[in-house]
């Protein structure tokens, strides 16, 4: 997922997104461990999207406090 994409939704959106993207690596992990995991390189494209809504979302609270004052 692209950070435009991203920082085009609004802060429910990008709680659910979070949530789903945690569920989808901790199947990812589950299927590697197993030996089911066709491509290992989506466990890394994951984290980088959960990493990448984080960061987001820590913007969007410091632009809440810093507009708030």
């Amino acid at each position: 997922m692209k950070v435009n994409e991203i920082r085009g939704l609004n802060a429910g959106e990008l709680g659910e997104k979070l949530a789903s993207l945690k569920e989808e690596l901790f199947n990812l992990r589950f299927q590697h461990a197993t030996g089911q995991l066709e491509n290992p390189m989506r466990i890394k494209e994951v984290k980088k999207s959960i990493a990448r809504i984080k960061t987001v979302q820590r913007e969007m609270e410091g632009q809440a406090v810093y507009s708030a004052k």
